[in-house]
């Protein structure tokens, strides 16, 4: 082979990886300029310009953490994807609850921001990447009927791997770990710490699965292609300048929303609570679509897993903390509100969970997910949230009932290793 004909494919690459790349440093930098600017855009600016931005860093978060798999396991790279998507919640959450230290007005805040995200995760997100997977096996159906007659007739549902049941297994034990949350009226510094060190397990757990070839195409075929250290140095500084983007920019996009809905004259518990978490939930969200548009959606579903997990650990568990360190006491205080908002968040993820415990997402079930969260967004009333929670409750138990079989393995997954051939 020719030096010309060796160069061509090396010219190929980096065309096809500095082209994106450079439309994505664009739209960043004119988000990042804004914000060092100091000037404060009107709200509708604001959400367009930091929201584009923050999309714009989630898409080259995305090609990072799938060129990723190439030098580590797949686990792990959902794992530090989850992470990085959901720095700005909890750069806001831990806001609050340090605030919250020397004002216990700022309490209520922390709560709702976490509550909100964490439902907002459930109640929509999963059902939305189901829709985007659905019209993707559409696409793709119509395209095999002509070849296979029986395509037709095959139902769709999203079957994850069985690696899957570690996220599922801690989710039921943190589940568990944060009912004392309502029981108690508050989360205390030691139950954070017992949180936390899931977590700690969790990240260590999922880098200790085995890594299969990955199938990149497009950006992290490119990124994966190149060779070992530049590749390496390259998803570091992505994973890096992403994560700077997306803390720089999440509280000025949070600003703007919450200027616009102010505007409109929204309660400031409700803004907190779900306009807040539409900025710091936006990165994840982005990036699970990707995966799903691309006919990944196992992978999707799997960044939302490990993005619960890390909220119902690490971000609960650091609540407590923050507030102590901000000159609280050993414990958070939750307020009746706060306690009903939890019971309610409890117990959707134990739905959640018992949807997924046979490792297969369908569309019935992500339409009751829907329906339900919508039902609580509608109906904020006391009776309403409790009667929501009882739906929750009572849907999981029945699930897990029909599905016991399936505990024991999924309680035990977090904690057994995988053999290596």
């Amino acid at each position: 082979m020719t030096t010309t004909e060796t160069r061509a494919p090396e010219s190929r690459t980096l065309r096809r990886l500095v082209i994106p790349l450079g439309i994505v440093a664009l739209v960043v930098a004119q988000g990042v300029a804004r914000r060092l600017s100091g000037i404060e855009p009107a709200p509708v600016v604001g959400i367009v310009m930091y929201g584009l931005a923050i999309v714009a860093a989630a898409f080259a978060l995305a090609w990072a953490g799938e060129a990723a798999e190439v030098d580590i396991s797949g686990g792990l790279a959902v794992g530090l994807l989850a992470i990085i998507a959901i720095l700005p919640e909890y750069a806001i959450d831990l806001y609050f609850a340090f605030t919250a230290g020397s004002d216990p007005s700022q309490a209520q805040y922390a709560a709702a921001n976490m509550t909100g995200s964490n439902r907002l995760l459930l109640g929509f997100g999963w059902p939305f990447i189901l829709l985007v997977a659905y019209l993707v096996f559409r696409g793709a159906r119509r395209r095999k009927a002509s070849v296979d007659p029986d395509v037709r007739t095959r139902p769709f549902a999203i079957r994850l791997p069985d690696d899957n049941r570690v996220e599922l297994g801690l989710l039921l034990i943190a589940s568990l770990l944060t009912l004392l949350i309502p029981l108690t009226g508050q989360i205390h510094v030691l139950l954070g710490v017992a949180l936390l060190a899931l977590f700690v397990y969790y990240l260590w757990r999922v880098s200790t699965g085995e890594s299969d070839e990955p199938e990149l195409v497009g950006v992290p075929q490119a990124i994966g292609s190149l060779p070992t250290v530049a590749r390496r140095v390259t998803v570091i500084g992505i994973f890096v300048l992403a994560a700077v983007v997306i803390l720089l920019l999440a509280e000025p996009f949070a600003h703007s929303l919450i200027a616009g809905g102010r505007a409109a004259g929204i309660d400031d518990f409700l803004l907190v609570q779900w306009l807040a978490p539409l900025a710091s939930e936006a990165p994840e969200f982005v990036i699970a679509i990707i995966f799903a548009a691309r006919g990944k959606a196992a992978m999707g579903v799997g960044i939302q897993l490990a993005s619960k997990v890390n909220q119902w650990t690490a971000l609960v568990g650091t609540l407590p903390i923050a507030h102590l360190i901000g000159g609280g006491g050993w414990a958070l205080p939750m307020d009746g509100r706060q306690v009903e908002e939890f019971v309610l968040t409890a117990t959707q993820t134990l739905l959640g969970v018992a949807m997924l415990i046979g490792l297969r997402f369908s569309g019935r079930w992500a339409a009751a997910l829907f329906v339900l969260f919508a039902a609580s967004f509608v109906f904020t009333s006391t009776e309403a949230r409790w009667i929501v929670s009882g739906v929750y409750a009572a849907l999981a138990v029945a699930l897990f009932a029909r599905r016991a079989a399936l505990l024991p393995q999924t309680f035990a997954a977090p904690f057994r290793r995988v053999a290596k051939e």
